[in-house]
């Protein structure tokens, strides 16, 4: 759509310059609108979406621009508007309580814009106090040109006056004056980056980034059919003001373009589509040109996850439908109704693979993520390829989806290898390198059934198998020779203390520590022999042989002697 547009050419060349016709004696004066505003909003709030605290930072604000400048409205007891006309401008500051005031307004909008989802009644407020910020931005407008500014300031002005009736018009649903307005603003901020510094660039570009979601939006209500896919680009920018309505826009869209024709799918009829199954595949067939169009991987998630949820909610809606139908109709409906919903679970397991893989793909990316972590995501892709399978007992699918399987096995088991070869499991990590290459080849040799993706996927991977495998075998042997060196991984090294090894020669740097492993202590239990019980019990009971005969008199003296000297060396008395 062409779009009139009002003093869009900007003469760069005298842009930022002081007028040289200008007398000495008379004040040019200059206000930066969008970087005030910008730093104020920052600062104050709107960097967590508080408009009612940047609401009363206007308001004390204005209160000290007011006392400073000595332009009060009344006394204390008695209000008596006053506004700042040219003839007061004798500083910068007297053109920012117009600004302040139109800020003001705004902030008090979007406050009631938040608390309007709650309560209704509060978008007439919100549209008042719209208004109110227009008419004050145009009187920044008209002093601004009344008094010597120069020609960024003017410019500033007037991007700013179109950008504030651009959000009055989308507000009040006038898209063609609304798309006009911001149009205009757009251009004057993209001229005026392009004059500009590179330093002071960027919030004009932000701000031109920020205003094309809505000429967007306004487009397509005007009539661009055309700006579905851009909507549904969008749909993971916008902020929660528009997502509603964003929403229903693009469900009432589809609903139209829906045709009751019958819908078929793997040479069977789905039967007749209902408009919200309907609206549903026309959103999976532009999903792909929608995924190529955005920016990044994450974006491609963002939109995965919005196509999932409206998946889900079609399927709870066509299942409802088709419950009160298996009551009215012949046993013949419900079968076609069954296979359409299995076509909408095919169409969700499959966007929900897409997203497992693209998930894959940022991890990938970062520099901070381990394998284990790309492992999971695998599993979770061939847990939803088991889902996927069950849908359908057609030996066609069944090869297909098994050829599937076999691809994301050999990513899985490669990043297993990938894991255990950072640990140092060499010998583990090999068998899952070859483990990996079988599943590849396998599924390489039924390489029609697979998608193109997948297949280069495959061969790229069977290279990075090839060169693992040298690798791991390499580290493997050099570890082996390099056991007793003092650079080997601890992992890797013999527990054994110091003194179970003494016959080995080897540079152990860790008995240098302040815990050397030198002797386990406390020291291993050992098993020793039982004490033997038998003699303890019997030695009470045993008689001795009596050996008297044998020894005589002589026998009987000694052992009298024997006796009595041990009692007398025991009590310390008689002859020693």
């Amino acid at each position: 759509m062409v779009v009139q547009e009002e003093n869009s050419e900007i003469d760069t060349e005298t842009f930022g310059k002081e007028d040289v016709e200008v007398s000495n004696d008379e004040k040019i004066y200059s206000l930066e609108i969008l970087k005030i505003i910008k730093d104020a909003q920052q600062q104050h709030g709107l960097r967590h979406s508080d408009y009612q605290r940047y609401r009363g930072y206007c308001s004390r604000r204005l209160r000290r621009l007011r006392k400073v400048l000595k332009v009060p409205q009344g006394d204390r007891r008695h209000f008596k508007r006053r506004d700042v006309v040219p003839a007061m401008v004798s500083d910068d500051k007297f053109l920012q309580v117009p600004l302040t005031m139109a800020e003001r307004a705004w902030s008090y909008a979007m406050q009631l814009r938040q608390e309007s989802n709650t309560e209704p009644r509060k978008k007439f407020h919100l549209i008042s106090r719209l208004r109110k910020a227009t008419a004050y931005s145009l009187q920044l407008q008209e002093l601004i040109e009344s008094v010597n500014c120069n020609a960024r300031t003017k410019l500033e002005a007037q991007a700013y006056v179109a950008w504030m009736h651009g959000s009055l018009h989308f507000e009040l649903q006038l898209w063609k004056p609304a798309m006009e307005n911001l149009k205009k603003a757009q251009v004057v901020y993209e001229k005026l980056a392009s004059a500009l510094p590179d330093l002071e660039q960027i919030i004009y570009k932000a701000k031109v980034e920020e205003l094309a979601p809505s000429l967007r939006y306004c487009a397509y209500n005007i009539g661009d059919t055309s700006a579905i896919d851009d909507l549904m680009q969008m749909r993971g920018q916008l902020s929660g003001e528009l997502l509603a309505s964003l929403d229903s826009l693009m469900a009432q869209t589809r609903e139209k373009q829906s045709t009751a024709e019958e819908v078929t799918w793997r040479g069977k009829s789905c039967g007749t589509v209902p408009p919200r199954a309907a609206g549903l595949l026309i959103s999976d067939s532009r999903l792909n040109q929608t995924l190529a169009k955005a920016p990044n991987n994450q974006a491609k998630i963002d939109l995965l996850e919005a196509h999932l949820i409206d998946c889900k909610d079609a399927i709870a809606a066509v299942r409802e439908d088709f419950k009160v139908e298996l009551k009215n109709r012949d046993s013949d409906k419900p079968n076609a109704s069954q296979h359409l919903v299995t076509y909408l679970q095919y169409i969700r397991l499959s966007r929900t693979l897409e997203r497992y893989l693209t998930l894959v793909k940022v991890a990938q990316e970062s520099d901070k993520t381990k394998p284990q972590d790309i492992v999971r995501l695998y599993e979770a892709a061939l847990h939803n390829l088991v889902e996927i399978a069950q849908l359908q007992e057609d030996e066609a699918y069944q090869k297909e989806q098994d050829a599937k399987t076999k691809g994301y096995r050999a990513f899985r088991c490669f990043y297993m290898a990938q894991s255990l070869a950072n640990l140092h499991r060499w010998r583990d990590a090999m068998a899952l390198y070859q483990r990996s290459f079988q599943h590849a080849t396998d599924a390489l040799k039924e390489s029609t059934l697979l998608p193109d993706d997948l297949k280069n996927e495959l061969q790229k991977l069977e290279t990075l198998i090839e060169g693992a495998q040298y690798a791991a075998h390499a580290h493997s042997v050099l570890e082996e020779g390099q056991d007793e060196e003092p650079g080997v991984n601890k992992q890797t090294r013999s527990k054994k203390p110091l003194y179970e090894r003494l016959h080995e020669y080897r540079e152990d740097t860790s008995l240098l520590t302040k815990q050397p492993n030198v002797y386990k202590l406390p020291p291993p239990m050992q098993s020793i022999p039982c004490k033997p019980l038998f003699f303890d019990l019997a030695f009470n009971l045993a008689e001795f042989p009596d050996l008297s005969d044998k020894l005589g008199d002589q026998g009987k003296k000694s052992g009298q002697a024997g006796l009595t000297g041990f009692v007398k060396g025991l009590w310390g008395w008689g002859n020693k």
